[in-house]
């Protein structure tokens, strides 16, 4: 290669990083507006947050939530706003990464990409939406029902710190949110021709193990949370091997219009 030739090759790569550049600052922006304004309500998403662990509770006056070091609650409203600005600014984020890898699609790549696009939110929002209104307080009834307030003896009552509470109820909506991506995630292997739905058909009973042990983790210790873990996750790898048969399908299409006929 010539020198004419390398010069000529860094100036595309030059330009890229610039509009990667370019790319990461309007997200970050996007991400450091969204943090203030999370800061700035932080008590009171922390309220909203703390409904599934009301309706887990008979009284809502019982509940009591302490902390423990002079800096903790302050930190864990830095934690609260770092969360909601990535949830607020996730639209940002992803848009950003569209416009970038965008000019270098072919016009039906563009299409075929955009529904990933919009589905990735959908199916972390339904993640979510699934922690905050069944397993969230599901986990909090099963953990309440460990008190002893009986008349004899030591009365064992549960005193949450808010950071601990906070770190359960946002682990359980990323942990349910990614798993929520499974069809996304098969879908996306599919179309590079790295899995099939025979595959996927072969291997559903290490998926079933795979699920329920990624369910035993990610969940809290009672088997209600699990189960409804584990349920819609082996539901969506079913819409996977779907989702995975109708992308062979339209690959396949074009290959039997091109065949010469008889």
């Amino acid at each position: 290669m010539s020198e004419d030739d390398i010069e000529a090759s860094k100036a595309p790569l030059i330009e890229h990083l610039i509009e990667l550049r370019s790319r990461l600052v309007r997200a970050l922006v996007a991400v450091a507006i969204a943090f203030v304004i999370c800061f700035i309500f932080a008590s009171d998403i922390f309220n909203i947050l703390l409904v599934p662990y009301e309706r887990a509770v008979a009284n809502v006056s019982d509940i009591k939530l302490i902390y423990t070091a002079p800096q903790e609650y302050f930190f864990t409203q830095l934690k609260l706003a770092l969360f909601g600005a990535l949830f607020i600014s996730f639209p940002v984020i992803a848009s950003q990464i569209y416009m970038f890898v965008a000019p270098g699609l072919y016009r039906n790549e563009r299409k075929a990409f955009l529904p990933y696009l919009i589905a990735t939110p959908i199916l972390f929002l339904l993640g979510a939406c699934l922690v905050y209104f069944m397993i969230m307080p599901l986990a909090m009834r099963f953990f309440l029902s460990m008190q002893e307030t009986g008349d004899s003896g030591v009365q064992i009552l549960l005193t949450a710190k808010v950071s601990e509470y906070l770190s359960l109820i946002m682990m359980l909506i990323i942990g349910f949110g990614i798993c929520f991506q499974l069809p996304v995630l098969l879908t996306l292997l599919a179309r590079a021709g790295l899995i099939g739905s025979e595959t996927l058909k072969h291997y559903r009973r290490h998926a079933i193990l795979g699920v329920f042990l990624a369910a035993a983790i990610l969940t809290p210790p009672d088997p209600i949370s699990q189960v409804a873990l584990a349920l819609p996750t082996l539901l969506l790898y079913e819409v996977s091997i779907f989702a995975v048969r109708m992308v062979e399908k339209k690959r396949a299409a074009p290959d039997t219009a091109t065949e010469p006929s008889s």
